[in-house]
C-alpha cells in the first residue's frame, strides 16, 4: 500500500496530537520518529514523521523537514502536511514560515494555508488573530513560554517576517460561505501575488470546509485538528481503501512511570492533581542536578513500586522557571532537564516500566531518542490529540503517550492509565 499523506511535525507531541486525530478515521497511521534511513516494506496511509525542529537554527529545520519530505515521497505521497504548535510557537526568524516555503518549493506550489485552530482544546483564529479559550493568544499563558513567548495575537503579523511571499487573510465570513468560496479566496489571493493564506476557523465544521476545499493543495499547513477531516474525504473519494487494518492494542503489564518537564498552565494543573492524589513524585532541582548530577533521582526511582505509577517532574511555575534560566541559560536549564527525564525513562524501562507518560514537547523528543523508538502505532486517545502509542525498546513492547503542554484534563494522568485500561 502506498502513502496517501504524508505528514512532517515539528515537534514529537505535535506528531502524536496529528497521529491520533487521524487514527480516530480507524485506519493504520504510523508515526516515525526522525526520518527513516531507508524505504519500508509496509507504509502506512497515513505516515508521520515527528522531527524535533521547532527551535532549531532555520538552516536545520529546513534541511531536516526536505529530508521528511524525500522520505515521504517514497512512500507514494503526493500530498503534504506540514504540522506545527495549535499556539503557532514560532519567533520572528522562524520556523514555520521558512519551513513551509521550503517545502512549497521542493513541490512547485506557490501557495498554500495556515490553519492552526483546534476547536476542541480552545484554539480558535478570527480575522486572522489566534485565541486560546477566551484569551487573545498574546494575553494567554503562552505569552510567558521559556522558548517562544507568544506577545502578538494576530497570525499575519507573526508570519510576515518569516516568509518572503505576501501573506493574506481568508476570514471567517468565507469560510462560513463553504468550500467554493474559499477555493474562490484562494484564487483571488494567487492573483494578487499572496503565496501565504492565514485561514479563520472557530468550530469544527470550519475545519471541514477548509479541508475539503484544501484537500488537493500539494501542502497544507496547520495544526493537527485541520487534517482530522482528510481521512473521511478521501475514504468518500476512493483515495483511500475502506479495507485499512486496524490497529490491535496489545496487552502490556502495569508498571507505569509519568515524566512531566513542560512547565505550562495545564501541566502544572496536572501535576498538583496527581499530587493531591498521595502518589510518590520527585521533584527535580535544575539548580541542584546542575552540581550533584542526577545520581540521586535515580537512586530514588530504584527504589519505587512502578504500579504506583510514580512521577517525576520539573513541573514549576513561570516565575521559578526565569529563576533557574538566569542561573543556568535557557537553553542550558531546558537540556538539563530533558536529559534528566530521558535517563529516568531508560532506568524505568530497564526496571520494568511498560507504560510511560511523558508531558512536555522537548521532553518527550529527547525521551523518545533515549529509548531508541524510531516507530510507534497509533492507539486510543486520552484526550483529544494526545493518543497512547505502542513501540519496541529495548527489546520490549511498551505504550507511551506523549503529551504536549496545553492539553489533557487537570487529571490527564490518571485519565492516561483508565483509557489504556478500558482498550
Amino acid at each position: 500500500m502506498t502513502t496517501v499523506l504524508g505528514c512532517i511535525a515539528d515537534d514529537f507531541t505535535g506528531a502524536t496530537d496529528l497521529a491520533g486525530l487521524l487514527a480516530r478515521s480507524g485506519v493504520r497511521v504510523s508515526l516515525r520518529m526522525g526520518v527513516p534511513t531507508g524505504p519500508v516494506a509496509d507504509p502506512a496511509p497515513f505516515e508521520v514523521v515527528a522531527l524535533k525542529i521547532r527551535t532549531n537554527p532555520v538552516a536545520d529545520a529546513t534541511a531536516q523537514a526536505l529530508a521528511a519530505l524525500d522520505w515521504l515521497r517514497q512512500t507514494g505521497a503526493q500530498r503534504f502536511y506540514w504540522k506545527y504548535c495549535s499556539t503557532f510557537d514560532s519567533t520572528a526568524e522562524g520556523n514555520i514560515g521558512p519551513v513551509a516555503e521550503a517545502l512549497m518549493a521542493a513541490l512547485g506550489t506557490d501557495q498554500t494555508i495556515y490553519c492552526p485552530a483546534f476547536p476542541e482544546n480552545g484554539r480558535a483564529i478570527f480575522m486572522g488573530n489566534l485565541f486560546v479559550g477566551q484569551q487573545p493568544l498574546a494575553e494567554s499563558p503562552m505569552r510567558n513560554h521559556p522558548l517562544t513567548p507568544m506577545r502578538d495575537s494576530n497570525l499575519m503579523r507573526l508570519l510576515a517576517p518569516q516568509v518572503q511571499g505576501a501573506v493574506g487573510l481568508i476570514d471567517r465570513l468565507t469560510v462560513a460561505r463553504g468550500p467554493e468560496a474559499i477555493r474562490a479566496a484562494m484564487t483571488r489571493a494567487a492573483a494578487d501575488r499572496q503565496a501565504h493564506l492565514v485561514v479563520d476557523a472557530v468550530a469544527n465544521d470550519d475545519l471541514s470546509q477548509i479541508a475539503t476545499a484544501c484537500r488537493d493543495l500539494p501542502l497544507m499547513t496547520g495544526g493537527s485538528a485541520l487534517a482530522m477531516p482528510l481521512p473521511g474525504l478521501y475514504l468518500a473519494d476512493g483515495t483511500l481503501s475502506a479495507d485499512a487494518a486496524r490497529m490491535v492494542v496489545p496487552t502490556l503489564p502495569a508498571s507505569r512511570i509519568i515524566l512531566s518537564g513542560s512547565c505550562s498552565s495545564m501541566t502544572n494543573q496536572q501535576v498538583a492533581a496527581y499530587l493531591a492524589q498521595g502518589r510518590p513524585a520527585y521533584q527535580l532541582d535544575p539548580l541542584a542536578i546542575a552540581e550533584n548530577g542526577i545520581q540521586p533521582v535515580l537512586d530514588w526511582l530504584a527504589s519505587q513500586d512502578l504500579t504506583r505509577a510514580p512521577l517525576i517532574y520539573a513541573t514549576a511555575s513561570p516565575d521559578s522557571v526565569r529563576a533557574v534560566q538566569d542561573k543556568l541559560g535557557v537553553a542550558a536549564a531546558g537540556e538539563l532537564i530533558e536529559q534528566t527525564l530521558a535517563r529516568c525513562a531508560v532506568a524505568a524501562r530497564d526496571t520494568g516500566a511498560r507504560q510511560i507518560v511523558v508531558a512536555g514537547g522537548e521532553t518527550s523528543g529527547a525521551v523518545t531518542q533515549a529509548l531508541e523508538v524510531d516507530q510507534m502505532d497509533i492507539g486510543p486517545e486520552i484526550a483529544p490529540g494526545v493518543p497512547w502509542c505502542f513501540a519496541q525498546s529495548g527489546g520490549s513492547r511498551i505504550a507511551l503517550t506523549l503529551k504536549s503542554g496545553n492539553f489533557g484534563a487537570p487529571t490527564f494522568f490518571t485519565d492516561a492509565f483508565t483509557t489504556l485500561e478500558a482498550a
